[in-house]
């Protein structure tokens, strides 16, 4: 007999056929969406589910079990001048349109989504209650999903919450992020380590960079981080991203330390750089997308937050530290740095002590 649902408006799951879950933001955001494939997919496993990201997005996503297509939209069709760009998406849509989908969940407030759900006419459409937003946006929905008013809600329930407004309750157990390297990954990345004498589940993984620099410890502190960790018998591979700031700051790093540590700073791939993660005993890092990424391939996590929001962007389903100041009362205040200057003092105020008792916390058996 099936569980009664109080909700009047619920999807049965078992008549979605194909379904297609939007998410167009960055890496992180793409991957704390994870979850709502794998819920979809165990309590509708006849359907067939499909996301639509960023091209440049797309590796947080593919190889996951639940997902059956990675479409994507890259963001330098605009290049391409008005035909081009025009030619890109109407082979877009076409490809969306063959589909025939049944279900849309759209998972942010961008008007693509919303346009999206009018031409391709799914039965329902799943899309967030935006203040403001007139009956066009509204009438592009067969449901509107809310958010909490006065409370602070991790991003992986809120993705989910798209899923219970349809009727779908998700079970502790199912909302564990996924990310998939793959076995070229893994196997390029073993190949790395074994150059340096590493085997995997004897390194830190440290990431000290964010594309965002003012979620970023300093690099004179992340160096006394990694010089005290070394002298205690711990080997520490660092990475980043391949662009210049990033790489400039693996460098301060290295170059304040009397034995630099293993750098793969800006050599991998991202599947890449999660089976590096998978390997690793530990990952520290700040709140950007390898810390996600950690989390996801069941690493656990000594996370540094600043101006951004632990509760809603921490890290999520494995053993975790966050360090962050007791003694700013307006963090997490979401700008970049205080005043706008790029340097965030919650940040800079953060102890070397701290984040290492944070580390030893989680390496203690």
């Amino acid at each position: 007999m099936e569980a009664f649902n109080p909700l009047r408006d619920a999807v049965p799951p078992g008549e979605i056929r194909r379904a297609l879950v939007i998410k167009l933001r960055h890496h992180g955001d793409v991957l704390v969406s994870s979850p709502v494939f794998s819920v979809l997919k165990a309590h509708a496993p006849q359907a067939e589910i499909d996301a639509l990201v960023y091209a440049d997005t797309a590796e947080m996503l593919t190889l996951h079990p639940a997902i059956a297509n990675v479409h994507t939209i890259d963001r330098k069709w605009k290049q391409l001048g008005l035909v081009g760009q025009a030619q890109a998406e109407l082979a877009l849509y076409r490809t969306l349109q063959a589909r025939d989908y049944d279900l849309v969940i759209h998972l942010t407030e961008h008007w693509r989504g919303a346009w999206l759900c009018r031409l391709l006419r799914p039965r329902w459409a799943v899309g967030p209650k935006i203040d403001g937003r007139g009956k066009r946006w509204q009438r592009s929905f067969t449901h509107l999903q809310g958010a909490p008013r006065n409370a602070l809600r991790h991003m992986v329930e809120a993705n989910l919450d798209a899923l219970r407004r349809i009727g779908i309750q998700p079970a502790p157990e199912e909302r564990r992020m996924t990310l998939v390297p793959g076995a070229p990954a893994t196997a390029s990345v073993s190949v790395h380590l074994q150059g340096f004498g590493l085997r995997g589940g004897d390194f830190i993984h440290i990431h000290p960079a964010s594309r965002w620099f003012f979620k970023c410890w300093p690099a004179e502190r992340m160096a006394a981080l990694v010089a005290r960790l070394q002298a205690a018998g711990h080997a520490v591979v660092l990475t980043a991203a391949p662009s210049r700031d990033e790489q400039a700051m693996v460098d301060a790093i290295q170059a304040r330390l009397a034995q630099p540590a293993v750098s793969l700073a800006g050599r991998l791939s991202l599947k890449e750089l999660a089976a590096l993660t998978q390997a690793a005993r530990l990952f520290v890092g700040v709140d950007s997308a390898p810390m996600h990424i950690a989390a996801a391939v069941g690493t656990p996590v000594v996370a540094l937050f600043g101006p951004s929001g632990d509760k809603q962007w921490g890290p999520w389903g494995v053993p975790f530290r966050v360090v962050a100041s007791q003694q700013h009362p307006c963090r997490p205040c979401g700008i970049d740095g205080c005043g706008g200057g790029k340097v965030s003092d919650c940040l800079t105020s953060l102890t070397v002590d701290t984040v290492l008792a944070a580390v030893y916390e989680l390496l203690a058996p």
